[in-house]
């Protein structure tokens, strides 16, 4: 990110008795947001299983993709403090309120993501360690950027955020093929309605940190949820496509179509509607609800 210090100074630091404490460390890593990659890697190497799940592999594969995801959200901390002060709901982390030092941060954040890199290179395999490197760089180096100069970030911000199920497939399997590719668009075109949605209602805020996103400068609403439909529209044939491949049975398909009819017609309603940040809540909200329930199914019907 472009971080001119100088020009656009950090609020003065709060003294906070608790500086430099674990907790400060801890909200560094987004322990929610790496929490939703350990989970589709964990998808990921059990649709990857063969009978036997290999229960050892399993917990260091998510281990090593935890290290990863807390390490690179540190560091995207990093990178984005000028802005995080800018925005209301981001200003009291610990960068902008002067709880952690710019250095402690990145220096946390190197050491976790090399630590989960050596890992799944050591414990898994070289592919899927490369496919965790190439997850921090998209993230850190192409993503973050990118969010202060094109609409296209919200598109690009995907492709590393759906690496989480190849990396589970690759470290079970030692390879990729076309059903860790399906997982890899389920997650894709899920993430997109899913940070649109969240988007609208924080579009203010994008606006003062200068972040010209699609809903910053989509004044009525009209194409965010457009896209919100459209990409709601495409996530349903995608999510029936592991039934057809045997991957799943007739059960996850049903409960898929459901869900996807669901997701679809909650998007009609938010582009025919006057959209509301109540209503592009609740659908945000939803879709994290979709995601849970179509993993705990597909896990469970796996053939």
């Amino acid at each position: 990110m472009d971080r001119a210090d100088s020009l656009n100074p950090l609020p003065k630091a709060t003294p906070y008795p608790a500086a430099g404490s674990l907790m400060n460390y801890m909200e560094l890593t987004k322990p929610r947001l790496t929490l939703l990659a350990v989970l589709t890697t964990l998808l990921g190497s059990y649709m990857g299983s063969w009978l036997v799940v290999d229960l050892p592999l399993l917990l260091v594969t998510m281990v090593g993709a935890a290290l990863a995801g807390f390490g690179a959200n540190a560091l995207n901390q990093y990178l984005e403090r000028d802005t995080d002060a800018k925005m209301k709901r981001t200003q009291n982390r610990p960068l902008p309120t002067g709880r952690l030092q710019p250095k402690q941060a990145l220096s946390f954040g190197i050491i976790l993501s090399v630590a989960g890199i050596l890992v799944l290179a050591f414990f898994t395999n070289l592919l899927t360690s490369l496919l965790a490197v190439i997850t921090l760089t998209t993230y850190l180096f192409v993503y973050t950027p990118l969010k202060k100069r094109s609409p296209l970030c919200t598109l690009v911000g995907a492709i590393p955020g759906a690496i989480p199920p190849l990396i589970g497939w690759t470290a079970v399997r030692g390879e990729l093929g076309l059903e860790a590719w399906i997982l890899f668009a389920v997650l894709f075109l899920w993430q997109l309605p899913h940070f649109l949605a969240i988007g609208w209602v924080c579009r203010e805020e994008y606006a003062r940190a200068g972040f010209p996103m699609l809903m910053v400068l989509d004044t009525d609403g009209k194409s965010t949820t457009r896209q919100i439909l459209l990409y709601s529209l495409a996530l349903l044939p995608v999510t029936l496509i592991p039934s057809i491949l045997r991957m799943t049975g007739a059960v996850y398909f049903g409960i898929a179509l459901l869900l996807g009819a669901l997701l679809a017609g909650f998007g009609l309603f938010l582009h025919l509607s006057k959209v509301k940040d109540a209503h592009a809540r609740k659908f945000f909200l939803t879709t994290i609800l979709y995601l849970f329930v179509l993993t705990i199914v597909m896990m469970s019907d796996k053939i």
